[in-house]
């Protein structure tokens, strides 16, 4: 086990905001459009962290090779800006956990593979997620994760001076874009991992059920 953190940053699709049902609600709308059968929450949820590209593919199948993607993917990002917070929520703990980051000025940040267009939008949503020191979204730089760099200019924009900055995701590129970066690799298990998923395949540092869990590993005051 590392010691504390002296930082973390959070993926947020997945991790700090579930926002499975309106990236879902975006592609049934095209679907419907299309006259194509709606996909149920059940199948798409673990598919969320994939974005527009996961999602077509997922609505489409095999015909989306002979349609235009181009063309699809703008139309579902921009169904998804229209309704973008209609029912996406923290999930449970995220905020007794900002909360907490906050009162013992542990400083914190979200590096996202999300556009930062919706990025920003979506943060508006949730005065909690506006306070936090640093954004870094997909195309913020001129690579995304699972490449190291977001991870280590997020770093940079904290200052910290002794960085011991944990990374916490629930996709594997998180993983292996914090062991790029050679920080503490954290998995959110309550994020979009499918069942079947092998888990300890990633060779994350550390597990976690819940997003409150990463409480007692903080080094809080009382």
């Amino acid at each position: 086990m590392s010691q504390s953190p002296d930082a973390i940053l959070f993926d947020l699709d997945g991790t700090l905001l579930d926002t499975a049902k309106d990236l879902g609600n975006a592609l049934n709308q095209i679907l419907a459009d299309q006259q194509l059968p709606s996909v149920d929450y059940a199948t798409y949820r673990n598919i969320a962290s994939d974005g527009a590209k996961g999602m077509l593919e997922l609505g489409f199948g095999e015909a989306l090779k002979k349609l235009n993607f181009t063309q699809l993917r703008q139309q579902f990002l921009t169904n998804y800006e229209n309704k973008i917070c209609v029912d996406t929520c923290f999930f449970p703990g995220v905020e007794t956990l900002l909360l907490t980051l906050n009162k013992n000025n542990i400083p914190w940040g979200i590096v996202t593979n999300k556009p930062e267009y919706l990025t920003l939008e979506l943060v508006k949503y949730f005065p909690l997620l506006e306070n936090c020191q640093v954004i870094i979204s997909g195309d913020t730089l001129s690579e995304r994760k699972p490449h190291p760099l977001p991870l280590l200019h997020a770093q940079q924009k904290l200052n910290l001076n002794s960085p011991n900055t944990w990374y916490i995701g629930d996709a594997e590129r998180d993983i292996q874009a914090a062991i790029n970066a050679k920080m503490f690799s954290v998995i959110a298990a309550y994020g979009y991992i499918d069942k079947k998923t092998i888990i300890d395949n990633w060779k994350a540092d550390l597990c976690i059920k819940h997003a409150a869990d990463l409480i007692s590993y903080l080094p809080c005051s009382d």
